[in-house]
């Protein structure tokens, strides 16, 4: 035999390149073709079964881009062929190099049903286990011209209004043939020792048994016959093959997946199709096999397929309940976890688990979200406040600066709570299942000494495809396997208690898992994140002051279905390519149009909430939906505005021009180029803008990633900077109400690039914070727009709030870590202090911060915060953010965290009036013991199963324990505490009520939801 083991591998590689796989269908036999363009849009099955077809061929091309084409096929299983597998081939002009991002088939029986998917690594249908001879075959293949679109560079493909006609696939292959069972079992035969041969070292013993099986198994191979020849070539290997792993081999669970993304490099409506594809594949496969275990997350893609395809939805309902379909996740979508706010990412647990439990009776209890571009610390609470207890992940192996160092582990999220967490050491949520991945996974796996197994996750993802007949091959040979990690297919569920069970000892991780990469989605795609934040907020005020009206005013109805149906499609928006920017131009045009439309639903909903709870009368009733008190309102409350108002902010002309502002409580002073050069509080005299320097300062940077425009934003981008300072105009903008009552008013208005921006700087009567009221007409290209305040304050970390909460990090770069979070994400603040006294950046809608720290010649410390305005990457939407913008946001000298957590609500939560005379009081309150005013109300509203009990959901907002009352201005017979889903939590006793007053204790950032049964 030869030593020389690469020899070995090219003579396998050509053999089986050139000979033995072509050889895995024998005899064929063309289809006849025949060919429907549906016009525009897909259409329903029955309007594609009923279509005039016309002669097709192979060859001819097909398919503008978003385009579907139908094609019938049609022929007869040649007589000669009895006893044999037949199978149909159908190759619409796949490229084999890209499963999930170009054209796919969904193939349909006459009568319409679904049969399976067609992609380029599974392209075949089968027609006859044993043919008779002489059956006819009829298919319908409904083929989407999907562009590819995953070369990172421009392109106007990326929307349907944009592309042309010009076709873009060809029809290369309609055919029957025989299926040669035999080959194809060899060529598994040969992939797996082929691959274990590779990973060996060269020094092991086993390798050199592996290259005499191989060489021995070529060349029993008849080139002129392979098909006659493979059982012989079979029998060389089966000695290798038969050889048991050793005792201390690492275990792998391989669990069939195929992560969709729910948009994409496609939109929604495409989604929809790739969903029906895959589990079409999935449930074809299951039929043929016993041994697939399929995991699927995201209940908003079983909820397509109920809407859409309603027979597969059967088919797969039969799967799930027979154990070989596995619901997973328990989460609506697997979402950003970033950017998503805490009530919405509450509502992801609501509306995924709710949706398993109804449709299948499944508790899923891992929350499985492998590629979301880094993960909260609220996250370990809200995972088992939802009635899970495991979660998974894989991104975090994507970061570029540290390595994780583990791959099974308890996380810890801000309030304590921990989750068992698993990182599969095989890098992937796509595998299959070669034998390079699962030995990079157990060399890789960071536990070994201490546990012993990982998962992997298998089959084709992304866009779609799922597992395949050839996974399943491999995972036979690698199931007990000398040189391999043993390989069991299971569920999730028993990986993750088999995992725990061997260690449950596992090291901690506390605090968020922090993705290094991908950063600039915190900011791309404003008005996405604008339609978002937006969403949350109007949510929130539709839930409340529909629950008082419902309470309060007789025949007043409760909009369930409305407000289901729109916490739907707001939870649908969040998954982690809509939500972070990084979509093609489709889907971000038709989120914006979502968006719009929802905004006027759900002021709509607000509206005739607050008609109804007004009453008659000639004054105005102003509500405020913040958590708390504002103007003289309580939170969650209204009054009548009374005659005359408050007064008037102070204006003064400064003498080397701008303007100062003095509302007794803010000094703010505006210099001639319109910035902030001080900002002052008047309770303490403190200054709040370091010395020599502005707030309010735009700037403007590169924003040329090395990879991935709409995702990365990298640190180099900092090394040049263009501050805008010219000013075009600066005036004082005479009271006119848009600013509210007795409001003093700065416009300045700059020019810079193609760009202008106008901005209102507004200090309110009574307000702590000063206003800036952004509007921008973006036209740069590659550009990254920052808002810049640099405090005099020596801030060793910064606090960003999250959901329910907020995190800590260094301003300092001590360590990679920390050097690493340049771009960190922020909800409603980002508050930066020192002992006795901070300030507070608050904003209405933008998520991406920067936070920095310099030491001035005077040997004081500035701690700049920076807002991440506007970004303009190319690529996948080559448009991103053109166009003009509103962004709002607020600086708060001398802010304590509590005033950071009052000011972010109150510029995201606008008092609203109404005609009307009566006094709304709250429907709850929180009076705390202590005063501190940390307990939030995060939610009211009815319970979801319309029993009329009322749901209430707080929250502790400053890291410290709390106790007080809640005060409910309603009859209540009983109150409990409860999940997210609303479901009484076995260990916690009803608690006290008496004369609408029950008694709270929350423990630092405790989420507590308490459901409040109502006196009939």
């Amino acid at each position: 035999m030869h030593d020389d083991r690469d020899l070995v591998e090219q003579r396998l590689r050509r053999v089986l390149d050139e000979r033995i796989r072509p050889a895995v269908y024998g005899a064929a036999v063309p289809l006849e073709l025949e060919r429907w363009d549906a016009p525009g849009e897909p259409v329903p099955v029955a309007e594609a079964l009923a279509a005039a077809y016309r002669p097709a061929r192979v060859g001819e091309r097909w398919g503008p881009a978003w385009g579907t084409s139908w094609f019938r096929l049609t022929g007869r299983v040649p007589a000669e062929w009895a006893g044999s597998r037949v199978e149909a081939r159908v190759d619409l002009g796949f490229d084999r190099q890209l499963p999930g991002f170009q054209c796919e088939g969904l193939v349909h029986l006459p009568d319409g049903t679904a049969v399976k998917g067609v992609h380029p690594h599974n392209d075949w249908v089968s027609v006859a286990r044993a043919a008779e001879g002489g059956e006819e075959v009829e298919l319908l293949v409904e083929a989407a011209a999907n562009p590819i679109l995953v070369e990172a560079r421009p392109t106007e493909l990326g929307d349907r209004l944009t592309v042309d006609d010009e076709p873009l696939y060809r029809i290369v292959r309609a055919e029957l043939a025989v299926f040669e069972a035999e080959v194809w079992e060899l060529v598994r035969d040969l992939e797996v020792i082929g691959s274990l041969m590779a990973e060996l070292a060269v020094d092991d013993a086993r390798r050199y048994g592996l290259v005499r099986a191989v060489e021995n198994a070529l060349d029993a191979v008849d080139l002129t016959d392979v098909a006659g020849s493979a059982p012989a070539a079979r029998a060389a290997l089966a000695e290798v093959l038969s050889a048991p792993a050793h005792a201390s081999a690492h275990r792998l669970s391989a669990v069939g997946h195929a992560h969709i993304d729910s948009a994409w490099l496609w939109p929604l409506r495409e989604t929809v199709r790739k969903v029906s594809r895959t589990t079409a594949n999935v449930v074809a496969l299951l039929e043929d096999s016993d041994e697939l275990v399929f995991a699927m997350s995201q209940a908003q893609q079983l909820a397509w397929i109920k809407e859409h395809r309603p027979e597969l939805f059967e088919r797969v309902r039969r799967r799930i309940a027979e154990g070989g379909f596995v619901p997973v996740g328990g989460m609506w979508v697997e979402s950003d976890t970033n950017m998503v706010g805490g009530e919405a990412m509450a509502r992801q647990f609501v509306h995924g688990k709710r949706f398993f439990l109804d449709e299948f009776g499944i508790e899923t209890e891992e929350v499985w979200l492998p590629d979301s571009f880094g993960y909260t610390a609220a996250l370990p609470q809200l995972v088992r406040l939802s009635g899970s207890k495991w979660f998974l992940t894989q991104k975090i192996s994507w970061s570029r600066t540290n390595p994780f160092p583990h791959h099974t582990f308890w996380w810890e999220g801000i309030d304590g709570t921990r989750v068992f967490t698993h990182f599969p050491p095989v890098d992937t949520y796509n595998s299959d299942l070669t034998g390079g991945e699962l030995a990079h996974a157990a060399r890789n796996y960071r536990e070994k000494g201490r546990g012993s197994r990982s998962l992997v996750p298998f089959g084709f993802g992304d866009g779609g495809g799922g597992p395949t007949r050839e996974m399943l091959g491999r995972a036979r040979r690698v199931r007990d396997l000398e040189g391999s990690p043993r390989v069991e297919i299971e569920p999730p569920a028993a990986f993750f208690a088999k995992a725990h069970e061997e260690y449950p000892d596992a090291p901690v991780w506390v605090g968020e898992l922090y993705l290094e990469l991908h950063r600039g989605t915190y900011t791309s795609q404003a008005k996405t994140k604008q339609g978002n934040r937006h969403s949350e907020s109007l949510l929130r005020e539709a839930e409340l002051w529909a629950a008082t009206a419902a309470v309060r005013v007789p025949g007043y109805a409760y909009p369930y279905e409305e407000l289901d149906r729109i916490w739907k499609t707001v939870l649908l928006h969040q998954f982690h390519d809509i939500l972070p920017g990084s979509s093609i131009a489709w889907v971000h045009r038709e989120a914006r149009e979502t968006y719009a439309r929802l905004r006027e639903e759900l002021l709509a909903l607000v509206d005739a909430a607050q008609r109804a709870l007004a009453g008659p009368g000639a004054g105005t009733v102003v509500f405020n939906a913040a958590p708390h008190e504002r103007s003289g309102v309580p939170g969650g409350g209204a009054r009548r505005r009374p005659v005359g108002g408050a007064s008037a902010v102070g204006v003064e002309e400064r003498p080397d021009g701008g303007f100062t502002l003095d509302n007794g409580l803010l000094r703010v002073e505006v210099d001639g180029r319109g910035l902030v050069v001080s900002a002052v509080d008047r309770d303490s005299g403190r200054e709040a803008v370091a010395p020599g320097l502005a707030g309010n300062l735009l700037q403007l940077h590169p924003d040329f990633p090395n990879a991935w425009d709409a995702w990365d934003l990298d640190e180099f981008y900092r090394n040049r900077v263009r501050d805008l300072v010219e000013v075009e105009s600066l005036e004082r903008v005479d009271a006119d109400g848009t600013a509210g009552e007795g409001a003093a008013t700065v416009r300045v208005t700059r020019a810079f690039g193609a760009s202008r921006v106008v901005q209102l700087i507004v200090l309110r009567p009574g307000a702590r914070s000063v206003e800036f009221d952004t509007t921008v007409d973006w036209r740069e290209s590659e550009q990254v727009l920052k808002a810049a305040f640099p405090l005099d304050v020596k801030a060793d970390q910064s606090a960003s709030e999250t959901q329910f909460g907020h995190v800590f990090r260094p301003t300092h770069t001590n360590t990679s870590w920390e050097a690493a979070k340049f771009e960190i994400c922020a909800h409603r603040w980002v508050h930066v202090g020192e002992p006795g006294y901070g300030a507070a950046v608050v904003n209405d809608s933008t998520y991406g911060h920067d936070v920095t720290r310099d030491v001035r010649e005077d040997g004081g410390q500035t701690t700049t915060v920076r807002l991440s305005l506007l970004r303009a990457p190319r690529y996948p939407d080559p448009e991103t953010d053109q166009g003009e913008h509103r962004l709002r946001f607020g600086l708060v000298p001398g802010a304590e965290l509590g005033d950071a957590v009052r000011e972010g609500h109150r510029i995201n939560l606008p008092e609203r009036a109404v005609p009307g005379d009566a006094e709304v009081a709250p429907l709850v309150g929180v009076v705390e013991s202590a005063g501190a005013g940390s307990i939030v109300v995060s939610a009211v509203k009815l319970a979801d199963d319309r029993t009329g009990d009322l749901v209430v959901r707080l929250y502790e907002s400053g890291g410290r324990r709390a106790s007080g009352e809640l005060r409910v201005d309603a009859e209540v017979a009983e109150v409990g505490i409860t999940d997210l889903l609303e479901r009484p939590l076995a260990d916690e006793p009803a608690l006290e009520v008496k004369e609408g007053r029950v008694p709270i204790t929350l423990r630092p950032f405790q989420i507590l939801t308490l459901r409040l049964a109502r006196r009939a």
